[in-house]
């Protein structure tokens, strides 16, 4: 009996139990839909972590105090402070893969303007931190370095700010705000950003001259943190290294000496961010891929239950010259029909699922052509697996004794 004919018995049989099929497709289109709904979501909060960090500079080297052992306690990095400008000027001379760099004096407090006022953090940076974070104007310049060295009161504003502090469309170019009291010109509003990784905001930010915040708003010397940008990616190992060189230079550390500071790169951060996005996906995955055995063992319950309702068709086909092959085939082709349709049912509903997902709740998702193929294939190894046994069990049955079975 050849494969096309099996085919034809399959289907008609199919055909005769519509509804027992489709309940049994079930387990199967449920697994494969959940491990493609699954597997999307991972794979677009990984791909969303990436972009949004890659929008943050992707060469971009991040220098924070850290703890140490002072006096035989350890210190919290909070309560820490060791940048000063002394090291942003070693590292501009020194630093040969480094091409911009900004040191970073940070503040919260509540920005003013007329009637509308609005909780903000300002950042006194240098004009290098928006070629570090590769931020554009939508309007306005940015202020220079006479600006920094003159400690002027003037700022750039993110749209968040634009938003809350000229809520009638207004320009806020020439326009004076207040932060913590402090008068400040609006000279360039910032491009906007949206949310970070984190969830922070990007656009709820004042960029102002670090002089000026050092000076007027923290009456400190010493700086949150320092921000810099490797020459190229591939350089940005060999910036850290330099980074770490010169600053334990400048703050006079023995070599037995633990590191007063953190250098942190991009590239680091994607890749433990990544790591916990792989972890997570695999785990959706797993339990997602719970369903599919289901599923596959509905499929084995429902061959059994066939098998037993026709012993005597198999019988009758043994008599009349059916062989042990052609029976274990027709059953095993049934099997498999029935899980690569649900597999086929299973992959639109879990892309749909995915869109879906992206809709109503601005998750992001990212349907990948190998979670459909994977899906696929587990799909046609659970027909086989599970519709194996029942198969075999019907390919062995004696054609005398299947004929009086009642």
């Amino acid at each position: 009996m050849n494969i096309l004919n099996l085919i034809r018995i399959a289907f008609k049989a199919l055909q005769r139990n519509k509804l027992r099929a489709f309940l049994t497709m079930l387990g199967v289109i449920i697994g494969v839909a959940s491990v493609i709904a699954m597997v999307a979501i991972g794979q677009g909060s990984k791909q969303s972590i990436q972009t949004q960090l890659s929008s943050m500079g992707s060469n971009m080297i991040t220098v924070l105090p850290s703890s140490n052992v002072a006096g035989g306690a350890r210190l919290g990095g909070s309560s820490v402070q060791t940048l000063t400008i002394d090291d942003v000027k070693a590292l501009q001379k020194q630093a040969a893969n480094i091409s911009f760099i900004s040191p970073a004096a940070i503040s919260s407090g509540q920005s003013i303007f007329g009637a509308f006022n609005w909780p903000t953090t300002i950042y006194g940076v240098s004009p290098s931190y928006l070629d570090i974070r590769q931020w554009e104007l939508t309007d306005g310049i940015p202020f220079s370095e006479e600006d920094v060295r003159a400690s002027a009161k003037v700022c750039l504003i993110g749209q968040t700010v634009v938003t809350n502090l000229f809520p009638n469309g207004e320009s806020p170019i020439g326009k004076i705000i207040r932060f913590n009291n402090l008068p400040f010109q609006v000279i360039g509003t910032l491009a906007a950003k949206g949310q970070s990784s984190f969830g922070q905001d990007q656009d709820d930010v004042i960029l102002a001259p670090y002089t000026t915040v050092q000076k007027r708003i923290l009456a400190t010397i010493y700086f949150r943190t320092i921000y810099a940008s490797a020459i190229n990616e591939s350089a940005s190992d060999a910036a850290t290294d330099e980074i770490t060189a010169i600053l334990r230079k400048t703050h006079r550390l023995r070599n037995s000496d633990e590191n007063d500071f953190q250098v942190r790169t991009m590239a680091e951060l994607i890749s433990a961010l990544s790591s916990t996005s792989n972890l997570l996906t695999i785990l959706l995955t797993a339990i997602a891929g719970i369903s599919l055995v289901i599923g596959g063992i509905g499929i084995m319950n429902i061959m059994y239950v066939s098998v037993t309702e026709r012993t005597r068709e198999i019988g009758l086909r043994m008599s009349i010259g059916a062989r042990g092959i052609d029976i274990l085939m027709q059953f095993l082709i049934e099997a498999i029909m029935i899980s690569i349709t649900g597999g086929l049912i299973g992959v639109a509903l879990g892309i749909t699922s995915a869109k879906l997902i992206t809709i109503f709740l601005s998750w992001p998702t990212l349907v990948s052509e190998s979670s459909i193929i994977l899906s696929f294939a587990v799909c046609a190894f659970t027909g086989v697996f599970f519709g194996y046994y029942p198969a075999q069990k019907a390919s062995r049955l004696d054609p005398i004794e299947a004929l009086r079975y009642e």
